[in-house]
């Protein structure tokens, strides 16, 4: 935060228009950013209506989070502008959307979009599983469509950062897409449910309703549990052999997203891009855009700083800039997945925690110590004895495994 300064010269980049939503804490306005003029939306959160400390970490949270993501299918977050009254954060405008609404005014869709919608979803999971993060309210409505119908994964505000070992047991995000582990509160993983939020969505997609729906919370939640549901005859043999994948009640036994991403259904028509593994984290640093930065530089700013800002991926007027005119340049179709979302693809490397910079600062991230559920046991013996000392304790709890590795 910079004091002494208004919020007007702290947006001074910005000419701020209308309104695009209402929320408890604050609002979204569409601004264009002036040394580009590309249009962003402005989260406008006011500091006195969330006082709340769970509400201060929410928002923290989503930021660290945002931060930490480049990639076409997660919205995009450029920078966090704070004044002593609100917390303006300035993120990727999407202009078509939430998907909820797309389905509502088409009904049911085709398989082939759904597919589409449905591959670009599991992209975006995937990529924030890669980077240890459970997103844990996946629906429709934080599913945004941009100008070209793509999506966007959007509102990190209820995600958590996966740590080994640490076991989640918040009931959190709409109950229709919840997975039975969590509306009956159960310790979990993590990725498992955002897998079977993920079912409900493709059944939304195919056919234009829920699997689990009822007015009432108790009842909804027992169908939930229950796990059990209808398929409609139009879907196909491929879609009818997925949904149930996805929407199984043992965790344990949910497909996982890569196995999704290998489930024929899902590789029909696989753009190639969705299809590639992802290049080396550090070739970022050999592919920073020429064009682009000759953009940058012609706009006042020093090259070195530039460069060297966003090696280290900072928050400046110039990296602003430079990442509104590499996302604007760069449809999906002929090359999105450059540099940046290279950059990210393997970034938990580097550790779940890195730094939050914000106008120049260094913003630690706001964690809340919660209690470890821990899997093992000290031992002064040597590894292997201490691992088959594991094993047989394990056995003899009747204790499964699931390999969650993504790869």
């Amino acid at each position: 935060m910079e004091r002494g300064l208004t919020a007007e010269a702290l947006l001074r980049n910005y000419r701020l228009g209308k309104t695009l939503g209402h929320g408890s804490f604050g609002k979204v306005r569409i601004a264009e950013h002036l040394r580009t003029g590309h249009k962003v939306a402005i989260k406008i959160l006011n500091r006195r209506k969330m006082q709340s400390p769970d509400m201060e970490e929410k928002v923290r949270r989503e930021i660290k989070i945002c931060r930490l993501f480049v990639h076409p299918h997660v919205i995009r977050l450029y920078e966090v502008i704070e004044t002593p009254e609100d917390i303006y954060v300035v993120m990727e405008y999407v202009m078509r959307g939430e998907l909820f609404d797309y389905i509502v005014e088409k009904g049911r869709l085709q398989e082939d979009e759904a597919r589409r919608f449905f591959q670009q979803i599991i992209a975006g999971v995937e990529y924030c599983h890669r980077n240890m993060v459970v997103h844990r309210d996946l629906k429709p409505e934080n599913l945004l469509l941009d100008s070209k119908g793509n999506v966007k994964l959007a509102d990190f505000g209820l995600s958590n950062i996966m740590r080994d070992g640490h076991f989640l047991r918040t009931s959190c995000g709409s109950p229709n897409y919840a997975a039975p582990e969590v509306v009956s509160g159960k310790l979990y993983a993590g990725p498992e449910v955002d897998v079977w939020s993920c079912g409900v969505i493709l059944y939304a997609l195919l056919c234009g309703s829920l699997p689990f729906d009822d007015e009432n919370i108790p009842n909804l939640f027992k169908k939930i549990k229950s796990g059990l549901y209808t398929l409609p005859s139009h879907l196909s043999p491929g879609a009818r052999d997925l949904i149930p994948r996805m929407l199984i009640v043992d965790p344990m036994k949910r497909i996982t997203t890569r196995e999704i991403r290998q489930h024929p259904w899902f590789k029909v028509n696989l753009p190639r891009y969705l299809a590639v593994t992802p290049p080396n984290a550090m070739e970022h640093l050999k592919q920073l855009d020429e064009e682009i930065i000759q953009k940058v530089l012609r706009m006042g700013f020093d090259r070195n700083q530039l460069i060297e800002s966003l090696q280290n991926r900072l928050q400046n007027d110039a990296t602003v800039a430079y990442y509104l005119l590499f996302d604007n340049r760069s449809p999906i179709s002929t090359g999105y997945l450059g540099a940046e979302f290279q950059e990210s693809m393997e970034s938990c490397s580097a550790g779940p925690y890195p730094d939050v910079k914000i106008l120049g600062s260094t913003l630690m991230p706001h964690i809340t110590r919660k209690k470890q559920w821990l899997v093992g046991l000290q031992s002064p013996a040597r590894p292997r004895e201490i691992m088959t000392q594991i094993l047989g304790a394990l056995q003899g709890l009747n204790v499964r495994w699931k390999d969650y590795t993504i790869t």
